[in-house]
């Protein structure tokens, strides 16, 4: 069993008041659950760097001007991984959404910011997020 903490960024992109939402496909943790793009920190990073990174990566989306406006505790307790995750904001997005990752996410759907409080199969870190006080 791996004992270490991971990093996560994930990235609230809005437009039009709805988020960007993706359907994870894991065989490790999350599987069938929504989840914002993101992914892990890698070594000499910054928050920014990865979120960038990580949305162009999987959503072929270029956004700017982010901000930090969450970190979660994320405990998985099945697979036995613990993260902490960065939430950030990106204030500007261009581009045409791909779904560029289809081994990683089953598509990418925008949904009205009022009805995330309603959907049943949120990843762990988002459902804390909410949990936590989001709002948007």
């Amino acid at each position: 069993m791996d004992k270490h903490v991971r990093v996560g960024v994930a990235v609230i992109i809005e437009k039009n008041g709805k988020v960007l939402l993706g359907l994870r496909k894991s065989k490790t943790h999350g599987n069938n659950s929504w989840q914002f793009p993101g992914g892990h920190l890698e070594y000499g990073e910054s928050f920014e760097e990865c979120a960038i990174r990580e949305v162009k990566e999987e959503t072929n989306l270029e956004i700017s001007n982010l901000k930090i406006v969450g970190v979660t505790n994320d405990y998985f307790k099945d697979a036995k991984k613990h993260y902490i995750t960065v939430f950030m904001k990106a204030e500007n997005v261009k581009g045409t959404l791909k779904n560029l990752e289809p081994d990683k996410c089953e598509r990418w759907v925008w949904i009205e910011k009022k009805k995330l409080n309603k959907i049943d199969n949120l990843f762990l870190p988002v459902k804390h997020l909410l949990e936590y006080g989001w709002k948007f």
